[in-house]
């Protein structure tokens, strides 16, 4: 079993809220399959580790295609004789919450989609998340989309709740008040706003403030929430072309714009950008990849 980080430690309310088994089920795991071994304190409580939290966190998700807790607990048996010969391999622990997610977003099950989130989140940490569950996720949910074996229900209810999710998460998110400020935009016409989401938890991460001007918001919105907030840098975002079909001259416009205030970084990314800009260039906008390319150097 990975150990993402033996210093984590859990009470048995903790291991509860988190993997939504009552305080009676677990201590029958325990004493009926001895599942885990919690240690004791001296008050006799139980303090969990993060590796009895990921065991119990298995076991609960085996029962759910199927297996009585009985083969569930062998199976993870058998993972931890694996584990002991194998090299540990991380890629493995994200495919699992990855299945879980698009089980539960094949079936549309909101409420078991926020669970899983929420079990990656407490046992990964925020970067490992991010990098290692949502954006595999995300990835699976739009090929899926595109190879029709998902509706446009399935594909827009696991959006939604990722979406979501992640905006709790940075409005949770403590920022210092003089960290450098990061700008996100959708372009005019361009609704698809999660990899925003991200690319702002990434920075938030790294140290920095982040505000969202939304989906398809209008060009004037743009130019006035730059003047007015003066944010370090400012990144555009297009996944689609259909800005650049709609608005021909948007990004000519952005681009004497960002001229015009050139104490402020301004970038632009998405697949869609990065096409249109394959026939078009662009001045004072600089293209990026990755949220590493913008932070470099900025703070």
């Amino acid at each position: 079993m990975v150990s993402h980080s033996s210093s984590w430690q859990y009470n048995i309310t903790q291991v509860s809220e988190i993997t939504q088994l009552s305080k009676q089920v677990i201590r029958k795991w325990e004493e009926r399959y001895q599942l885990v071994q919690p240690k004791r304190l001296e008050n006799g409580h139980r303090v969990y580790s993060e590796d009895d939290l990921q065991q119990i966190l298995k076991v609960r998700n085996l029962s759910l295609q199927g297996y009585s807790i009985k083969q569930a607990v062998l199976i993870i048996r058998q993972q931890q004789l694996n584990s002991d010969t194998l090299p540990v391999n991380t890629e493995e622990e994200m495919n699992d919450y990855t299945k879980y997610l698009l089980h539960y977003g094949q079936t549309c099950n909101e409420l078991e989609l926020n669970r899983i989130l929420q079990q990656a989140t407490h046992i990964l940490g925020l970067e490992k998340f991010l990098s290692i569950v949502v954006i595999p996720f995300l990835k699976e949910v739009g090929n899926r989309w595109e190879n029709q074996e998902w509706t446009e229900h399935q594909e827009s209810v696991s959006t939604m709740v990722i979406r979501d999710y992640l905006v709790q998460i940075r409005r949770n998110y403590y920022c210092h008040e003089d960290a450098p400020l990061l700008m996100c935009a959708c372009l005019p016409g361009e609704y698809h706003e999660v990899p925003l989401h991200i690319l702002m938890l990434q920075a938030m991460i790294n140290g920095w403030r982040s505000f969202l001007v939304g989906s398809s918001p209008a060009m004037g919105t743009i130019e006035s929430l730059v003047t007015q907030l003066q944010p370090k840098v400012v990144l555009l975002s297009a996944i689609t072309t259909i800005p650049f079909e709609l608005h021909p001259d948007v990004l000519q416009r952005l681009d004497e714009f960002a001229a015009n205030h050139p104490s402020i970084r301004f970038y632009i990314g998405g697949a869609g950008s990065l096409e249109y800009l394959k026939s078009n260039t662009t001045i004072s906008i600089a293209v990026a990849t990755n949220i590493e390319e913008i932070l470099k150097g900025e703070k």
